[in-house]
């Protein structure tokens, strides 16, 4: 049964209640936010078998869900924990071919929190 299997997307929280992702999504128009859902519903039915075109590892545990609609492209950051569950970290607009070294290192910045603060829990 498919509600069965279905991974569990977390949106990662900063210490002052934003969650960077729920903003982003706001962000977009209505066409790519649209675009941006869908591809977080294959992430929460496929997890950690969504693969290229949707998905791409980025390294340090981190991969990118792809977004695109017609020729605007969006990148969301997100990470595994035990379990089916999956945290989704930051999102942006992507505007050139490579991924903003700045948009990964926040990425791997609220990973690392994340995983800090579920220790000290």
């Amino acid at each position: 049964m498919r509600g069965e299997n279905l991974f569990d997307i977390i949106f990662y929280r900063l210490p002052n209640g934003k969650q960077p992702v729920r903003e982003f999504l706001d962000s977009l128009d209505i066409k790519m936010r649209v675009s941006a859902l869908d591809e977080l519903k294959l992430l929460e039915e496929f997890g950690n078998q969504l693969k290229s075109p949707h998905s791409k590892p980025i390294g340090d545990g981190l991969f990118e869900l792809r977004i695109k609609f017609s020729s605007n492209i969006s990148r969301i950051f997100y990470f595994f924990q035990s379990g089916k569950k999956i945290v989704v970290t930051n999102g942006f607009v992507k505007k050139t071919n490579k991924t903003p070294p700045g948009e990964i290192e926040k990425a791997k910045k609220y990973k690392t929190d994340y995983e800090k603060r579920k220790t000290d829990e």
